[in-house]
């Protein structure tokens, strides 16, 4: 079998339906053999970035290895920041670049760069990837693959990278593909230890970080939460394992979190944490004050993240899974505490501090009442697919997701310009519905070109641009620390007229300006499920996201300055 043929079989065999590309000279003989291929779509995209991005969407859909391809050189440095987007996030992903021919290579010699288009890829991509391959003829392939994917679906989940010469591709194969098999996860040690800590607790929480997704666990987390009616706050990668009306859903927590969850997060005894990375975006700049008064109990596949910024009390190492199915089994037909008077703390502060509440007077369009808005009109969609800036922090924070619904987003690496490619990733894999997008007019223009990709593939993408003519999240912050001095957010920025591109691309597109035209847009934006729109929502420029952790305090004291008495008590 020729060298790319086998390729091509080996993603069929498994499981791998579609991949992505921005085609170029050293992957035109794998393109060809995958494409020779009825099993498997191949998607040409504008930008390597866009689609690594979309590779990634699919993979936090599914389960399988995103696989994204592109040639040397620019093709293949392209990809860095998808690849890095898979690391942070704990995403399955292959990532398959098409190198110059091994005798083109510069070797040992001390020269830069000897084949056209020559670079590096490996050397780039191993501090951002699970392992990267560098195959030197055509034998090794078999096993760099399985190893590839392996490696990108054990333990904790991530990118691989193959880079493979073009003489190579052209060599033959002698073995026929077969499915990579992982070993099934074995229970972890600790479990009678956590259920008994957290039975004992008065006021239990279950943080649910993006670990639950990423270990396949939803389900066993909602019944475990159900069972044992203890609250779950989220993390922002987390925030789609319960639907919004779930009655154990609190809310996210941290820097941009609801008010309400850091609160109850404050008051909290015993925290079992599920794959949450207590970075600083969830425990705010004092970790000490965040951890006062409570236990935690660490469920994480990850030793080395184990013990990061905050030791755990309890550490039980192993996959979030096994451990839910323990619990489950052990807990059987135990009676757990009500625990009447913790559901009533938790609902009071939910109730003393509504979203809409919190932006206070907005001029224009709030961009609160448009999450709810787009939440009423997408029940159906199988995704919302958010970017990065004061938009994603709007979603996460106001979003109303429907059972089974997904929150995607860029977590650790914060990409903008990630959602409009994911969104077409997400498309793929869960045809024949809607995915919405939330993005601002910063990361819109990112990626903009893939407008025409989601044409071309006739995509129902459904877009909301939050255009406030500004890199918001930049400008919030110099607000803060720098005299509201706007370099390169306000100063020296601008964007394009997002209706006229649109419609140049082929998309209908509205505009509003106005609160009162907000319902009937989100309407209209979600009528025709069989294509894509966009609509773009002007909202003022000094318009904040709100609730935020100020610089240097605890997380759960946040701009602006409380009201209500119980947690002026609590903040004092």
């Amino acid at each position: 079998m020729n060298a790319t043929d086998y390729i091509a079989a080996f993603l069929a065999e498994n499981g791998v339906t579609t991949v992505y590309e921005m085609t170029g000279g050293m992957i035109t003989f794998i393109l060809d053999s995958i494409g020779a291929r009825d099993d498997i779509t191949v998607v040409s995209m504008h930008h390597e970035q866009a689609a690594a991005f979309a590779a990634e969407a699919g993979a936090r859909m599914t389960g399988v290895p995103g696989v994204a391809l592109a040639t040397s050189g620019p093709g293949a440095t392209n990809l860095l920041t998808g690849i890095a987007s898979c690391f942070f996030d704990s995403v399955p992903a292959v990532f398959i670049t098409g190198q110059v021919n091994t005798y083109e290579q510069r070797g040992v010699s001390g020269v830069r760069q000897a084949g056209f288009q020559e670079t590096d890829i490996v050397a780039l991509a191993e501090p951002i990837t699970k392992s990267a391959i560098r195959i030197g003829a055509a034998h090794e392939l078999p096993e760099a693959l399985a190893r590839a994917f392996a490696q990108a679906l054990a333990g904790r989940p991530g990118p691989v990278l193959v880079d493979i010469p073009m003489d190579v591709q052209r060599q033959d194969v002698s073995v026929l593909p077969e499915r990579v098999t992982i070993k099934a996860p074995t229970t972890p040690d600790g479990v009678p230890q956590a259920l008994r800590m957290l039975m004992d607790a008065e006021r239990p929480v279950i943080l649910a970080g993006g670990g639950i997704r990423t270990s396949r666990a939803t389900d066993l987390l909602v019944a475990f939460a159900e069972a044992t009616r203890i609250p779950v706050v989220s993390t922002l990668m987390g925030l789609d394992v319960l639907p919004f009306g779930h009655p154990s859903r609190v809310g996210m927590m941290g820097t941009y979190g609801n008010r309400w969850a850091n609160l109850v997060m404050r008051d909290a005894d015993c925290v079992l944490a599920l794959g949450a990375r207590f970075d600083v975006r969830q425990t705010g700049a004092d970790v000490e004050a965040f951890r006062a008064g409570k236990t935690f109990v660490r469920v994480e596949v990850d030793d080395d993240q184990m013990n990061w910024r905050l030791r755990p009390d309890v550490a039980i190492s192993g996959d979030i899974g096994a451990f839910l199915g323990e619990a489950m089994a052990r807990i059987g037909d135990v009676e757990w505490p009500e625990r009447a008077a913790w559901g009533q703390t938790v609902e009071g502060y939910r109730r003393d501090w509504p979203d809409a509440m919190e932006l206070g007077f907005v001029v224009g369009i709030s961009p609160v009442e448009v999450m709810q808005a787009v939440s009423s009109v997408m029940t159906d969609s199988s995704a919302v697919v958010v970017d990065v800036g004061q938009n994603q922090m709007w979603a996460a924070q106001s979003i109303r997701l429907a059972p089974g619904q997904r929150f995607i987003t860029s977590g650790g690496m914060g990409a903008m310009g990630f959602a409009v490619p994911a969104a077409i990733g997400v498309a793929h894999v869960a045809p024949g519905r809607s995915v919405f997008v939330v993005v601002g007019d910063g990361g819109m223009q990112v990626n903009i070109q893939e407008l025409e990709t989601i044409v071309r593939l006739g995509l129902p993408i459904k877009i909301v641009v939050l255009n406030n003519s500004c890199l918001g999240m930049v400008r919030q912050l110099q607000d803060e620390l720098f005299d509201s001095r706007y370099h390169s957010t306000m100063w020296g920025y601008g964007a394009p007229d997002f209706v006229a591109v649109a419609e140049a691309y082929g998309v209908p597109a509205r505009r509003i300006t106005e609160p009162g035209e907000v319902a009937g847009s989100a309407a209209w934006l979600a009528a025709d499920v069989s294509g894509p729109a966009l609509l773009e929502v002007v909202i003022d420029s000094a318009t904040c996201v709100r609730p935020k952790v100020t610089f240097g305090n605890p997380v759960y004291v946040m701009d602006p300055t409380p009201t209500t008495e119980h947690e002026r008590e609590g903040s004092s």
